[in-house]
């Protein structure tokens, strides 16, 4: 069965799945150790356990199903920076103030864009502030030595992970994506060259299994960040055409993109490179969690998957589609928000268990100090709540709102908007013209119907409720572009739709025929040695 399947027979059954406990004996007095894995830009469906029938990803897979999945899970950004903030902070967006990737433009600069926006992005925190206390500081703190490898993303140099409680930083800086790309040389101050044509996921997942084999006898937090699949998508040549292949296979269809609101968006999962991409990123996984089993740790390590934001399907790369899911990375429908969620307690029996209850980042924080015996800290994850009760097959009756804001354009379409989720109805509301859109996720998960006309009642106290909480955390919004100049932005969308929708089209055939060639060395990946 897959998690597409599940996602719609959780819909329809609309309650939670316990599951029964187990502790092991010989953990019982053993603190655990922790393997977060954080994955760049990974969509909800671009896993096979996930539904994907094109891309091959054995290893996450496994985690999967050796641990509780939560199909309700979600990033707390549309985005990277805010969503990783909240990760390490255990709050929501607005209230920590890193609401879009650490380096957009806002405020007049945008206009150097040549966007024609409506509205001025407002400005955001553009680094993790000194007085929060991190997650890793907190884990620390509690006795844990504390190792993050490759994307970070939250600050420049002054604000790197050994800033904020990290004992070792390999690769972490304020890039958000691979400068160099995936193989060696690359360019990164906190990750040297060793070999060329190294990949830089196996490279990153390496370190981690040193530091864990280094620290075997110790209690020890691992982050493992990987910067993939965040473009520029790469590959080797073995891959691609393996994946090539597969596409060929299943029946390459004449139209692989469509138009949405802005951009136009991939409808299909058949793009080679990222698909090897997706495949050397769990490679990485598979041996960091070989090098559990090998040292005989994998049955006191709690191993943690997720994404930060949805799939690529708009901008940048346009690398898979998240469908039937709405929207990928930078939108605010659920393919933007919505993310592979597995924590794997070894010591729970949770092998196929599932969780439908709706999940978001910011939980991570509670979770992982209530799992290792640390006191929480709860007026610093304020908008997190522990998912151990969860774990171990009890309920949770409370019914929490989650919320989202993004006052900027994302790169890949996304319009400036917030967020409520309460219970199984989401509301969008836009800051362009006021407008909202109600959705009911018990009934149309994949986000078709607006029913803020039908349901105005619904809609206005959802609203209301939404810009009370903006209002409590001194949210920033915003502001009307004075300059804007709408036959400007008209020949863009003209642009857009006669000229960069064909034209990936072209590029989308290009990469799947066989005579595609990227450069001589596919991106240094045929160079293994000096």
């Amino acid at each position: 069965m897959t998690i597409k399947s599940i996602f719609l027979f959780a819909f329809t059954l609309g309650v939670i799945v316990s599951c029964q406990t187990k502790f092991q004996k010989e953990n019982l007095n053993k603190r655990p150790n922790i393997v977060f894995i954080l994955v760049d830009d990974l969509g909800y469906h671009d896993l096979s356990f996930t539904g994907s029938s094109f891309y091959e990803t054995p290893n996450i897979d496994k985690i999967a199903q050796e641990g509780m999945v939560f199909t309700q899970g979600y990033a707390a950004s549309r985005v990277c920076s805010p969503s990783r903030a909240s990760i390490m902070t255990g709050k929501f967006t607005a209230r920590h103030g890193i609401t879009d990737w650490i380096g957009a433009a806002h405020g007049a600069d945008w206009r150097r864009l040549n966007r024609y926006d409506k509205l001025l992005p407002a400005d955001y925190v553009h680094a993790l502030p000194k007085d929060e206390i991190t997650l890793a500081e907190a884990m620390k703190s509690g006795g844990y030595k504390t190792f993050f490898a490759g994307k970070w993303h939250l600050g420049d140099l002054g604000s790197y992970p050994e800033d904020h409680g990290f004992d070792i930083n390999v690769g972490g800086w304020e890039k958000g994506s691979p400068i160099g790309g995936y193989y060696s040389p690359w360019t990164n101050p906190r990750l040297e060259n060793k070999e060329k044509g190294e990949n830089l996921s196996m490279r990153l997942a390496r370190e981690t299994a040193d530091f864990i084999t280094k620290h075997k006898d110790t209690t020890f937090f691992a982050f493992l960040s990987f910067y993939a699949v965040h473009g520029p998508i790469q590959t080797t040549q073995t891959k691609w055409n393996k994946y090539r292949e597969k596409a060929d296979s299943q029946g390459i269809k004449d139209k692989g993109y469509t138009m949405e609101r802005v951009l136009p968006i991939r409808q299909v999962q058949d793009n080679p490179v990222y698909a090897g991409l997706v495949e050397s990123m769990d490679d990485a996984v598979g041996h960091v969690l070989k090098t559990l089993e090998d040292l005989e740790l994998d049955d006191n390590t709690i191993v943690i998957f997720t994404s930060d934001n949805g799939g690529v399907a708009s901008g940048d790369s346009y690398s898979t589609s998240n469908l039937p899911l709405r929207g990928g990375k930078g939108y605010q429908w659920e393919g933007g928000i919505r993310e592979p969620y597995f924590i794997k307690v070894p010591w729970l029996e949770l092998q196929g268990h599932l969780s439908l209850y709706p999940v978001i980042g910011t939980d991570f924080y509670p979770t992982i100090l209530d799992l290792a015996n640390i006191d929480l800290l709860p007026e610093q994850h304020k908008d997190g709540m522990s998912l151990r009760p969860l774990l171990e097959g009890q309920p949770i009756s409370v019914q929490r709102p989650l919320f989202w804001h993004y006052p900027h354009y994302g790169n890949q379409g996304g319009e400036p908007s917030s967020i409520i989720r309460d219970g199984q109805l989401k509301l969008i509301h836009y800051w362009e013209d006021g407008r909202n859109e109600l959705y009911n996720l018990h009934t149309d998960p994949y986000e078709q119907q607006n029913l803020s006309h039908d349901h105005s009642e619904i809609t206005m106290a959802l609203y209301n409720t939404l810009i009370n909480w903006l209002d409590s955390v001194h949210a920033q919004r915003p502001e009307r572009d004075v300059e804007f100049d709408d036959l400007l932005a008209q020949k863009r969308r003209e642009a857009i739709r006669n000229t960069l929708l064909p034209d990936l089209e072209q590029e989308r055939k290009a990469v799947l025929s066989k005579n595609f060639e990227p450069n001589d060395d596919w991106w240094n990946s045929n160079i293994t040695t000096d």
